[in-house]
């Protein structure tokens, strides 16, 4: 990664854009560079208040992904982004665009469901951005899908003129879309928040437990599906109600559309839940597999550190014997000593005559 200066940050915060992939690599790059961590949030604040409306909302997601993954590896982020943080949401909250209001409360709903301010602290946040009473209200209020659809629907047509030319099914075709997009970029911000900022990985045992658990999903449960199958064409079909002649018939068919309606709203009710259990567990994989990568490249790491202190014993192991066998072998050198006087004694060096 390249060294941290404020100027390649704010390099990089103005390249920033409103995808996942890149406010993840900027937050890897911040989290690596913790140790400027003040400098960090000083810049950032400043870029911040410079930015455009359409792009501040982007820095509260990075602000966002660094203080939640950052937190293994210190406090720093954590404690340098919070006397910013109140002011940073409150400009935001007056100077962006109307939409930003929803995913600012969703970050803090993030943030307090998993711990990662006080309480106090988030109430004080909302109360900047005019969620809680007490604080500055924003210039712009929180965008109501609905009333948005509503105002943007084009003027009544008259019903001769629309019939002639379609125009009640073109805006009804309109409004629908226009409804879908709004919720759509919703449910699109709800997955971004989700995703930007992980939980931790789960345990494994936690992991076969919600594998096995599917194994008695909705989807795989055969004899409900046997049950829709054979259901009769009466109760699917509109256009066979005509060959009702008396009232036991349509009595009967009466009931026959209540059980079927009753059949269908649970193993629905199931199907969903079961999509979210899917949804749910595709986020675990997720983050296990990306946990396990990471362990892996760590005992990669490590194998790799052992094998080289393995063949420095070896190379040493070697020398050492090379050095043993070019030792002299003292057991085969002659007697130096064959046919000498002894040594004196130490008495006879120190005695008078």
């Amino acid at each position: 990664m390249s060294s941290f200066s404020e100027s390649a940050l704010e390099k990089k915060l103005s390249e920033l854009s409103n995808s996942q992939q890149s406010v993840q690599t900027l937050a890897l790059w911040l989290i690596h560079h913790r140790k400027h961590s003040r400098s960090v949030v000083q810049v950032w604040h400043r870029e911040l208040k410079r930015a455009k409306p359409s792009r501040k909302l982007t820095f509260l997601y990075l602000a966002n992904d660094v203080i939640q993954n950052s937190k293994k590896k210190g406090p720093e982020f954590g404690r340098d982004f919070g006397p910013v943080l109140v002011d940073a949401f409150g400009h935001v909250a007056r100077e962006a665009e109307d939409s930003c209001k929803r995913p600012m409360e969703r970050v803090l709903a993030i943030w307090q469901e998993r711990a990662v301010f006080e309480a106090d602290f988030i109430d004080q946040i909302r109360r900047a951005i005019g969620s809680l009473p007490g604080g500055d209200a924003p210039k712009k209020a929180a965008p109501d899908v609905s009333r948005q659809a509503e105002e943007k629907r084009p003027p009544p047509v008259a019903a001769g003129h629309a019939s002639g030319n379609g125009g009640d099914k073109k805006a009804a075709k309109r409004r629908h879309e226009q409804v879908q997009v709004a919720k759509t970029e919703e449910e699109d911000d709800d997955d971004y928040l989700v995703n930007c900022s992980p939980r931790e990985p789960p345990e494994t045992e936690e992991l076969i437990k919600a594998l096995q658990e599917l194994e008695q999903a909705a989807s795989g449960d055969a004899a409900v599906r046997r049950r829709i199958a054979a259901l009769p064409p009466e109760v699917q079909d509109p256009s066979l109600l005509s060959k009702i002649k008396d009232a036991p018939s349509a009595e009967r068919l009466s009931r026959m559309v209540e059980e079927a309606c009753v059949l269908l709203a649970d193993y629905n009710g199931r199907l969903a839940a079961e999509l979210d259990d899917r949804k749910q567990l595709a986020r675990m994989l997720a983050n296990y597999l990306r946990s396990q990568k990471e362990l892996l490249a760590q005992k990669e790491r490590k194998l790799e550190e052992y094998k080289q202190k393995l063949a420095k014993v070896t190379l040493v192991r070697k020398e050492l014997r090379t050095h043993i066998q070019n030792l002299p072998d003292f057991s085969k050198l002659p007697a130096s000593t064959k046919g000498l006087a002894p040594l004196p004694s130490a008495g006879d060096l120190f005695s008078k005559d």
